[in-house]
């Protein structure tokens, strides 16, 4: 039996934020806040199944460096600080991706929207 497909519920986190959008940017699922905070990676350029997000600064060389068998540099954005988060492992750790989706959320989103995460 294949493990189920995570695109539902990363979906779900990240459209539960306010003013979230989504739309196909290459290919791949993205989300808005006016710009893209997480993009699904369906084995994008590679043999991995993940997403790449926005991170604060710091984060990526931390989360990498901690746990490089979850945690990677993806291409393309991974020179801006954003950070790959594997989906295709064992029993994904869904309530630290949520944390990681509201931090990207946080890294891109106007402040009036970030407020209203903290109220």
């Amino acid at each position: 039996m294949s493990p189920p497909d995570p695109l539902p519920r990363l979906r779900a986190l990240c459209t539960a934020l306010p003013e979230v959008t989504e739309k196909l940017s290459h290919g791949e699922p993205t989300w808005f806040v006016r710009k893209a905070f997480v993009t699904y990676a369906d084995h994008h350029h590679d043999d991995v199944l993940a997403f790449w997000c926005a991170a604060p600064p710091g984060a990526q060389e931390a989360l990498v460096g901690a746990r490089p068998d979850r945690f990677f540099r993806p291409p393309y954005v991974g020179h801006r600080g954003w950070l790959g988060v594997r989906l295709d492992v064992a029993d994904p750790d869904w309530d630290e991706i949520a944390e990681i989706v509201a931090d990207a959320y946080r890294q891109v989103a106007p402040k009036k929207l970030v407020a209203l995460l903290d109220q």
